[in-house]
């Protein structure tokens, strides 16, 4: 088992100045109204076809999986094996050091004791005491008629409440359809469904499985999940940021 103890500083690149640069208050807003907030420009169309292009290198990854073949959907997609590919590390590490005082927030919110540390690799050594050793970031794939059934990531007991989905393929010139669909559970009411549009290189921030809601009595607890509605046209991939291991 791998077990990392420390961290080494952060790099200053290109990519973590354009993470540092994005409008983060607007995000927590639209976070704590609507459980999901575009990031804006996270890839440049460089980066998204370098990323797109690893998917038929069998070597970058551990697994794969089948999506029709367990009931998830129609499409596959690929989890990344260590070590993860640079761009890939920097987003999970940055991302994550900006997301983590609103999933700290979030905790207080609902009442739980969970905080969560200050650096991804303090994290990542959390998760891999507990046994979740494997790494989660994934690239998917979708075709025409492909679609991602509503789920949430949940891999152990040690979860990040937010992700981030980064949509690597330019909307009506590579696919079309394949809308980013979230939807939400409130107590003794009907779900509500919420659709981020994305463009190229855009990403969304989203909540894994729980999120607060203010209500008139305090907050309350909200359950979601998300997933894809069905490819019309074209050749979908998407990169996802998830920021707990896997047992």
């Amino acid at each position: 088992m791998t077990l990392l103890t420390a961290h080494q500083p952060a790099v200053r690149t290109p990519l973590a100045d354009r993470i540092d640069g994005l409008d983060w208050t607007a995000i927590a807003a639209g976070l704590d109204a609507h459980g999901a907030a575009a990031t804006g420009c996270l890839l440049k169309p460089d980066e998204c076809a370098m990323l797109a292009a690893l998917y038929d290198d069998v070597s970058r990854f551990r697994s794969r999986i089948v999506m029709a073949r367990h009931g998830f959907g129609s499409g596959e997609y690929q989890y990344f094996s260590r070590p993860l590919p640079p761009t890939v590390a920097t987003l999970r590490e940055r991302l994550y050091e900006r997301l983590v005082p609103i999933a700290n927030g979030w905790n207080e919110r609902l009442g739980s004791p969970v905080r969560y540390p200050d650096t991804h690799a303090d994290f990542v050594a959390r998760c891999h005491e507990a046994g979740q050793t494997r790494p989660t970031p994934l690239l998917l794939r979708y075709g025409p008629g492909d679609f991602n059934c509503l789920h949430q990531d949940l891999y152990g007991e040690h979860v990040f409440p937010l992700q981030v989905a980064i949509l690597l393929s330019e909307p009506g010139r590579d696919f079309t359809g394949g809308e980013f669909v979230l939807t939400e559970q409130r107590p003794r009411q009907q779900s509500r469904a919420e659709v981020v549009p994305l463009a190229h290189g855009e990403g969304v921030v989203f909540a894994v499985s729980h999120r607060p809601a203010a209500g008139t009595r305090g907050d309350y607890r909200v359950t979601l999940r998300h997933g894809v509605s069905r490819i019309r046209s074209g050749r979908r991939h998407t990169l996802g940021v998830i920021f707990h291991d896997a047992v």
